[in-house]
């Protein structure tokens, strides 16, 4: 059976996540239905992260086998297709080794946390940021992120209801920019832990109104205790931009 790998772009805005969920629209049923609807094969997708609700992708990446070889632009156009009107598209497809699987093949995951730091309302970026209208000190986000970086306990970091057998992550990158109105916070690492990025960020928007010194994120790391940090940043900020192989 042939394996193909595609990258997929979606708005998650108005979607459950990526998982299929008993109630509610995902990306993963979205996906599947317009394989069956090309093929009319009932065929289960994985993919590189389980996006939560109201998150968003520039290069998810997810794979599955057919029953048959077919084109791999044939197979992009068609679920493209049949995925109108959803704000989901297939971006690229490759038929590849079939041991290749999204989930466990992947070396690393790169995430971006856009923040629009201003008192005006949202236009076009309504539901595609986070708008934080008290003023942030990115520079004090970014330094004190450095705290986080490396290989550390993240407990305070992630869900109750994560399902990692272990806490242990390798931070390989966590870096907060700003232009404009526009604070980016952008963070690498091999995998995360459930809703880690998303409780990083609202540590570190702490850190920017001055409600926290470096010391006290410090201290929500070394607590290892989920009540300890910072709340989670909402959802609609944050986009799972790249997958490495």
């Amino acid at each position: 059976m042939p394996n193909y790998r595609v990258g997929i772009e979606y708005d998650g805005r108005g979607m459950v996540g990526w998982q299929r969920q008993k109630k509610g629209v995902s990306v993963q049923q979205s996906i599947e239905e317009a394989l069956f609807k090309f093929c009319g094969e009932d065929i289960r997708i994985q993919s590189a992260g389980r996006t939560d609700a109201g998150v968003h992708a520039l290069g998810q990446v997810a794979n599955f086998a057919l029953l048959s070889h077919r084109d791999p632009q044939t197979v992009m156009n068609a679920v493209n297709q049949h995925l109108k009107p959803m704000a989901i598209a297939i971006t690229s497809c490759e038929e590849i080794d079939s041991e290749f699987n999204a989930r466990f093949s992947a070396t690393g995951r790169h995430y971006l946390y856009r923040i629009i730091n201003r008192l005006a309302p949202l236009t076009v970026d309504f539901g595609l940021a986070w708008q934080f209208k008290r003023p942030l000190d990115h520079e004090a986000m970014h330094e004190a992120a450095q705290l986080l970086v490396g290989r550390h306990d993240f407990t305070s970091f992630r869900a109750v209801a994560c399902q990692a057998k272990s806490p242990l992550r390798t931070l390989e990158k966590l870096e907060v920019t700003r232009v404009g109105a526009e604070i980016q916070i952008r963070t690498s690492a091999r995998s995360f832990l459930h809703n880690q990025v998303r409780s990083m960020v609202g540590s570190l928007s702490l850190i920017g109104t001055g409600q926290w010194q470096k010391q006290d994120l410090q201290n929500a790391l070394e607590a290892k205790n989920r009540q300890a940090a910072g709340p989670n940043a909402p959802p609609y900020g944050l986009y799972l931009v790249a997958v490495d192989y």
